[in-house]
């Protein structure tokens, strides 16, 4: 009986985040915030890098329910390509992690082998001494490219 459950999840921090999209060609990043909140509170923006920010949702809006289908849509994101790495980001890391953690254990469904990361966190980071989002840490709070639709 194997206990393999795919490759480990790392995490890494949102500046250090940037610093390996630059310099990989072959990485992603995978967005699995909600619609809403993609709408209403923005997106990292890859444009610099000639790239786009594949965008799925781990929970579904309103119920916040698992997406069943979202390493499906994962597969279907990279559409045969054969990222180096895989990055997750979301509001403050937590639902990224957990999205990670489903593909790692269907990493087989995946082409190639990628590294697999958890944006620790994620776009908005941890609510601030106000109970405020955004100002404290976080991919926006880095400064790092971001765009509001």
């Amino acid at each position: 009986m194997s206990t393999d459950t795919g490759p480990a999840v790392q995490e890494l921090l949102p500046a250090h985040t940037w610093d390996r999209l630059e310099k990989d060609p072959n990485a992603v990043l995978i967005d699995v915030r909600t619609k809403a909140e993609w709408s209403f509170v923005g997106k990292p923006d890859l444009s610099s890098l000639n790239r786009s920010v594949i965008t799925i949702e781990w929970c579904e809006y309103p119920d916040m329910s698992v997406n069943p289908r979202f390493v499906e849509e994962v597969k279907e994101a990279l559409d045969g390509s054969h990222p180096s790495a895989i990055f997750f980001i979301c509001r403050s890391g937590a639902r990224s992690m957990n999205a990670a953690r489903a593909v790692s254990a269907s990493s087989g469904d995946l082409p190639g082998t990628p590294d697999l990361f958890n944006v620790a966190e994620g776009f908005e980071g941890d609510l601030d001494s106000q109970e405020r989002r955004g100002g404290l840490n976080g991919w926006k709070a880095q400064g790092l490219p971001w765009r509001q639709s």
